[in-house]
């Protein structure tokens, strides 16, 4: 299994690039970071800062989306990006959360999704796709390589994903849930006429190393809130009759509402309604054997890389006790490096 960091791009930019090196440093092979550019700063800038303090760390958005950024622009970042520094990029990509809905915008439709991701991928693998009417290629790019991960809850969203992605995000790491969501992506590959194997799994949540429960759940609470947007859509589109898990829509029954300017920060004022259950099934709280335990739980599963949301009070232990005694366990062919040689 791999292992990623999730960070926000708040100021200093030199901090977020500082954790992106400890990441590095402690065995992480990817760095992905929000892409809301409203509330946060501008996520391409920091990896190109990333990716040349870095050796090996893959970056991308967790996610990004079609709506607020022109698809062949979006290309040409990866393109450029992977050309300076040796093809270390990833695209996450959705139908578009806070991004899009802080300035009053809706997310895109699935159809919208398919197509931006086939010419995002399509241009900045090198080739020439039809885009607008024409047919378009970048002429300075040879031998780009980009993978583009779709993050999807629904059935829909979960078969495109199985249809067309290099990679699948689960943004939660119930394992229940994961066991349904994956089975359905796979399912979908097969239908498709691929290979279920070949579409890589990520499941992102928070992770804190700790034994004081009480104050991780606080300082996690705030995800069960983000993930309830997206639940939200999915109950006023498919109810909930039955097609969708009861251990993923049942949550939500008291959720009133959502105050985008509090998006991904703990203490968040309208994640009340999310119960420490939730909180403890979706995130990854307590010692490390408590973190390993749920880990293998979800690598039995075909989970190819955790990715962990780091938006809590204790960032650089999680990852120190990560690259310790965890990564080592769940990979042990990665070694940390010595942090002095970023300090």
């Amino acid at each position: 299994m791999q292992f990623g960091a999730v960070l926000q791009c708040d100021p200093p930019s030199a901090r977020t690039v500082h954790l992106a090196k400890l990441a590095e440093a402690y065995g992480f092979s990817h760095v992905w970071t929000f892409d809301s550019h409203i509330l946060w700063q501008e996520p391409y800038v920091l990896h190109s800062r990333i990716l040349n303090e870095t050796k090996r760390i893959t970056v991308g958005p967790m996610v990004t989306n079609p709506a607020t950024r022109d698809w062949a622009v979006t290309a040409s970042t990866f393109a450029t990006l992977n050309e300076a520094y040796g093809n270390r990029t990833v695209c996450g990509i959705g139908r578009g959360d806070s991004a899009v809905r802080v300035g009053g915008g809706h997310p895109v439709t699935l159809q919208t999704l398919r197509d931006s991701i086939r010419v995002i991928r399509e241009l900045a693998n090198s080739r020439s796709v039809e885009y607008g009417g024409r047919t378009l290629q970048f002429p300075w790019s040879a031998g780009s390589r980009l993978e583009v991960w779709v993050a999807a809850y629904g059935p829909k969203a979960l078969a495109l994903a199985g249809e067309v992605a290099d990679g699948f995000i689960l943004q939660l790491a119930d394992p229940d849930i994961a066991e349904w969501t994956i089975r359905t992506v796979r399912e979908a590959a097969a239908a498709a006429g691929r290979d279920p194997d070949a579409v890589k799994v990520c499941v992102a949540a928070p992770m804190y190393i700790g034994t004081d429960y009480a104050h991780m759940r606080e300082q996690c609470r705030w995800f069960g809130g983000m993930v309830g947007n997206h639940v939200a859509d999915i109950v006023a589109r498919y109810g909930t009759s039955g097609q969708i898990p009861a251990a993923l829509t049942d949550y939500i029954a008291e959720r009133q509402g959502y105050d985008y300017n509090q998006h991904g920060r703990a203490g968040n004022a309208h994640a009340d309604f999310v119960t420490d259950e939730v909180v403890d099934r979706f995130c990854i709280l307590g010692t490390p054997e408590d973190h390993l335990a749920k880990l293998r739980r979800l690598a039995a599963l075909g989970v190819d890389q955790f990715a962990g949301y780091l938006q809590h009070d204790n960032k650089e232990e999680t990852m120190r006790v990560y690259g310790d005694a965890v990564i080592p366990q769940m990979n042990p062919a990665v070694t940390a490096l010595q942090v002095t040689e970023i300090e």
